[in-house]
């Protein structure tokens, strides 16, 4: 390299970039393992909770929706208002 300081300045700013570069190029086995751990997590734990949780709301639903079908079918029409 020549005595410029541009040049000097240049050769530091590739160095620098080739070190950045080496360590992103190092961390990312460890992020894929990371986002696979979560994905593993998401699947095994996150998505039946989900599952259970949903299928319990429609059965409460459908319970309250049988319900109001009948009153419907007596002629008992419940009041409307959106607090329900």
């Amino acid at each position: 390299m020549s005595g410029d300081p541009q040049e000097r300045k240049r050769g530091r700013m590739e160095d620098f970039g080739r070190k950045i570069d080496e360590q992103i190029q190092n961390g990312i086995p460890q992020v894929e393992a990371e986002v696979r751990r979560v994905i593993t997590y998401l699947n095994d734990e996150v998505v039946p909770q989900v599952r259970r949780n949903s299928s319990e709301a429609l059965k409460i639903a459908s319970v309250q929706l049988a319900k109001l079908a009948e009153a419907l079918d007596k002629g008992h029409y419940p009041p409307v208002d959106g607090n329900r």
